[in-house]
């Protein structure tokens, strides 16, 4: 566990210590990695229509992204072990060059099979460079401007969410969407050689190396892929049977994990009365309640008229509370520091409650209802991010002597995991409860269904969190 620690009076301590000096360099190279993660993401969700109309595959038209994010939690997983062998400069390089391969085959792809394993590649290097950056910032940032590296991490996904798919847009426009690969590579290749250069290259890795959890990885695959398919499936026994094997293969996990010389997450995560437990049972419940969003768009279109760049641009409003969130509570520290993990969970109950109450006034005047569900739609990203920066902090503060890289690594791994699982529940949910019907008020009661069930997330998560908070009150 950490000490407390204070910077010396010459030391900064605010933004201007993160963006200034050696500091600034290193918050480009991290929040460059997570940016080009990020822009790929929604850069591809827009182009995707483009790429079909080409090359053909619409029967495979989701498994872009169930393969990206796949890959991405293997990516993340194995992040740790990379930055041990090799250092962060090295680590940071292979995953530049990995992505780019990826990028590559996605740009000169002729087949939807080869769209997909670029993508797949792209994945699992975006994985690795979205894990090590919160790897990283624990080696080149005092302790003191943790909280704000990681708002600033959150700040460079928000700022994505917003100009990814309009520069997605801007390719797909003009039919030019394998530019939109093309004109990822430099920043790659930029990327890796300014990581190369600046990041700290010695490895310092842990000791006692254990083997790598190849077991659990797979089984955390096959029930992201299970989940995938369910949501697909027409009929209801077809779905309950790969919901039940996923729910069987998350069973064997807990018992693999738990007997397994290699681990996947730090020691105590699956103890109940660990603050560990309870962290990553709160990012999970967390990012699982944010699911929903990806039905957002469609709902303003379907059941308020609205135009796709403007319901799309709404529904951004939660990555732009999720940075709001993050950039409000990232400089706070002591007692109110903690008290954010038991309230961010708490505004994203309000937000989907909201959502769930005007979403479906399918008659109603829009501008009528469009502030109380704007508020609702930003309430949600602003209750994770407000909560992030403390939540990542709290994991590297628990995290058991020798385990710090794995703690690390695990904030991501288990991040995706849990967007994958969700966004897998949020199609199965919406899609038993008639979201496809024909008729708008079969569409508005599937949006009660899909929003309240969601509710329950962050309302279960307000719980874990307060275990949290009450082991934060009591530690260091």
């Amino acid at each position: 566990m950490l000490e407390k620690t204070s910077a010396p009076p010459h030391q900064e301590t605010g933004w201007r210590a993160l963006l200034t000096g050696g500091n600034a360099v290193h918050s480009l190279v991290l929040s460059g990695g997570v940016a080009l993660h990020a822009l790929n993401i929604y850069v591809v969700t827009t182009i995707m229509p483009s790429i079909v109309r080409e090359i053909g595959g619409l029967e495979y038209y989701a498994w872009s992204t169930t393969v990206f994010v796949a890959a991405s939690i293997l990516g993340a997983a194995l992040s740790a072990r990379l930055l041990g062998v090799v250092g962060a400069g090295g680590a940071y390089a292979i995953g530049a060059l990995v992505f780019g391969l990826g990028t590559l085959l996605c740009a000169a792809a002729p087949s939807m099979a080869m769209l997909l394993a670029g993508r797949a590649i792209q994945g699992f290097g975006g994985g690795l460079l979205y894990a090590l950056a919160y790897g990283v910032i624990r080696e080149v940032f005092r302790p003191e401007l943790w909280t704000r590296a990681i708002g600033l991490i959150s700040a460079t996904w928000g700022t994505a969410t917003l100009v990814g798919p309009a520069i997605g847009g801007m390719f797909a426009e003009f039919s030019t969407w394998r530019v939109a690969f093309w004109s990822l590579l430099p920043l790659t290749a930029l990327l890796a050689t300014l990581a190369f250069s600046t990041l700290p290259r010695k490895a310092a890795g842990e000791s006692g190396r254990t083997p790598l959890p190849l077991v659990q990885l797979a089984l955390l695959v096959a029930i992201v892929l299970a989940l995938s398919v369910a949501s697909t499936l027409t009929t209801a026994a077809e779905q309950v049977g790969c919901v039940g094997a996923a729910i069987l293969m998350f069973l064997a996990l807990l018992v693999v994990e738990k007997r397994a010389t290699g681990k996947l997450l730090p020691s105590g995560s699956f103890t109940p009365a660990s603050p560990l437990a309870a962290l990553y049972a709160t990012i999970t419940l967390l990012m699982v309640g944010l699911q929903p969003e990806i039905y957002v768009p469609y709902l303003l279109q379907e059941l308020h008229g609205l135009s796709p760049l403007v319901a799309v641009y709404i529904a951004a409003l939660m990555s732009i509370g999720w940075t709001a969130g993050s950039m409000t509570s990232a400089h706070w520290h002591g007692e109110r520091a903690k008290q954010t993990i038991f309230a961010g969970p708490a505004f994203g109950f309000a937000g989907l409650a909201l959502i769930a109450l005007f979403m479906p006034m399918a008659g109603s005047e829009f501008m009528v209802i469009a502030a109380p569900l704007s508020i609702g739609i930003m309430a949600v990203g602003f209750g994770m991010g407000f909560a992030w920066p403390h939540i990542v902090t709290a994991v590297y503060e628990f995290a058991p002597e020798g385990e710090a890289e794995k703690a690390s690594s695990s904030i991501t791994t288990v991040q995706l995991f849990a967007a994958a699982l969700g966004a897998a529940l949020a199609g199965l949910t919406a899609n038993l409860a008639g979201i496809e019907t024909p008729s708008t008020e079969g569409v508005a009661t599937a949006t009660r269904w899909l929003f309240w069930l969601f509710a329950l997330m962050p309302a279960l998560a307000v719980l874990t969190a307060g275990r949290v908070w009450r082991a934060r009150r009591t530690a260091i």
